[in-house]
C-alpha cells in the first residue's frame, strides 16, 4: 500500500516502482522509507497483525536486531574520543578475569568481528526445539551468555587474524561501557544519542517485554504455522540486538553517524575500516556496493520475528531502511536486497 509522498518533486522513479519493490518482499508486513536529498517516500504492505486487515502503520516501531551494534559501537568510539578509554586496549584492562586470553583481544577486536570468541547465539536453540519458547519471556543476564559463549574454545586461535561475526563481542562491549561509565549501555545509547537525535519511536527496552505504540506484530515458526512472538524478553539479545526503532528513526540516526555529527572524522574512518582485508564490516558498521557501483553504508538485524536494513550513501543523500515481519515462506534478504538497490540506483 502506498502510504506518503513527501516531495518538492516525484522521485525519479515513481512511487508505483518503489512500492512493488517493497510488495514484492515475502513477509507478514513491511515498512520502508526512502530518502533522496529532500524528497521522502514512506510506505508499508501486508498487515500489521496476522487474522486481520489492519494496514501496517507507517510509523511502526518493531525490533532491530542488530542494528543495536552500531549504535553500541558509537558509544564505544565516543568514549574513546573522549579519552575515556582507547580502541586497542585488551579486554582484560576492563574486564579482568573474564575473558581468557583477554591480555591480547583488543577492544577494536571486539567491535569488528576478529576477536574469534564463540558466538553464544550458537549455544541457543531455534525453532523447532521446543526449549526455544521457553525464552519468549525469560530473563538473560551478560555475564550468564558471555559464560555460556566462553565455555567453548575460540574459533581461531590469533585474534585479528580473521572475521568471524559473533555476538558476544558486544555483550562484552556493553559491559565495558558500564565499566567506563558507571552507567548501562542502554543508559548511555539514551543519553547520547536517543536524546540528542530526537529518536522518539527508539529505544532500548532492557527485559521490559513490549513494543510501545504502533507496531509490527512478529511472528516464529511452530507446528506448521506461526505463532505471535511480538512480545519478548530482549535481554536474550542484550547489546548485541535489543534496540526497537522505526524507520524514520534509524534513517536519522545513520544520516547523523555518516554525516559526521556523532564521532570525529578520523573515529567515523576507522569505523569504515573493514577488520580484514577486503572485508565490509568495520567497526560496528557494515557496507556493500549496489549494481550501480555505489556503496552504501549501515547495518541490518535480524530479531527472531523481525528483520530490519538500514543503509546509506556516504554523502547521505540517499538512505533506505525497511522492516519486516517475516512470514518464513522464504527468506527476504534477497528482495530487500533488491528494494534497497532500486531505491539507491533509481
Amino acid at each position: 500500500m502506498f502510504v506518503a509522498l513527501v516531495t518538492a518533486g516525484v522521485m525519479a522513479m515513481g512511487p508505483g516502482v518503489v512500492q512493488g519493490g517493497l510488495d514484492a518482499v515475502p513477509a507478514v508486513g513491511a515498512v520502508a522509507e526512502v530518502r533522496d536529498g529532500g524528497r521522502v517516500w514512506r510506505g508499508t504492505s501486508g498487515v500489521a497483525e496476522l487474522g486481520t486487515s489492519r494496514a501496517v502503520p507507517v510509523a511502526a516501531r518493531f525490533r532491530a536486531g542488530s542494528i543495536s551494534k552500531t549504535f553500541v559501537a558509537t558509544v564505544v568510539l565516543q568514549l574513546a574520543a573522549e579519552g575515556r578509554m582507547r580502541l586497542d586496549d585488551p579486554v582484560e584492562r576492563w574486564l579482568p578475569g573474564v575473558v581468557p586470553n583477554g591480555e591480547n583481544i583488543t577492544v577494536r577486536q571486539l567491535l569488528n568481528h576478529t576477536s574469534g570468541l564463540y558466538d553464544y547465539k550458537d549455544t541457543l536453540v531455534m525453532p523447532p526445539n521446543a526449549e526455544f519458547y521457553t525464552y519468549q519471556y525469560r530473563t538473560w543476564t551478560a555475564a550468564e551468555q558471555i559464560q555460556r559463549a566462553l565455555a567453548h574454545p575460540p574459533v581461531f586461535d590469533k585474534p585479528g587474524s580473521r572475521y568471524d561475526y559473533s555476538n558476544t563481542n558486544y555483550l562484552l562491549l556493553g559491559e565495558i561501557i558500564e565499566k567506563v561509565t558507571g552507567q548501562t549501555y542502554g543508559e548511555q545509547i539514551e543519553r547520547r544519542l536517543i536524546r540528542p537525535l530526537g529518536l522518539h519511536g527508539t529505544s532500548m527496552p532492557g527485559t521490559s517485554t513490549y513494543i510501545r505504540g504502533a507496531h509490527l506484530h512478529g511472528y516464529v515458526p511452530k507446528d506448521g504455522g506461526l505463532i505471535d512472538f511480538t512480545e519478548m524478553n530482549p535481554s536474550l539479545f542484550g547489546a548485541s540486538g535489543e534496540l526497537i526503532s522505526t524507520t524514520h528513526d534509524l534513517n536519522r540516526f545513520f544520516a547523523a553517524l555518516l554525516g559526521g555529527r556523532l564521532l570525529p572524522a578520523r573515529l567515523l574512518d576507522e569505523m569504515k575500516t573493514p577488520g580484514t582485508e577486503g572485508g565490509t564490516y568495520g567497526l560496528g558498521l557494515s557496507w556493500h556496493d549496489t549494481s550501480c557501483k555505489v556503496r552504501v553504508y549501515g547495518n541490518d538485524g535480524d530479531a527472531l520475528a523481525y528483520q530490519a536494513y538500514s543503509y546509506a550513501t556516504e554523502d547521505t543523500r540517499r538512505q533506505v531502511t525497511v522492516a519486516v515481519t517475516p512470514d518464513f515462506t522464504a527468506n527476504p534478504d534477497a528482495a530487500v536486497d533488491a528494494f534497497v538497490d532500486r531505491a539507491i540506483c533509481h
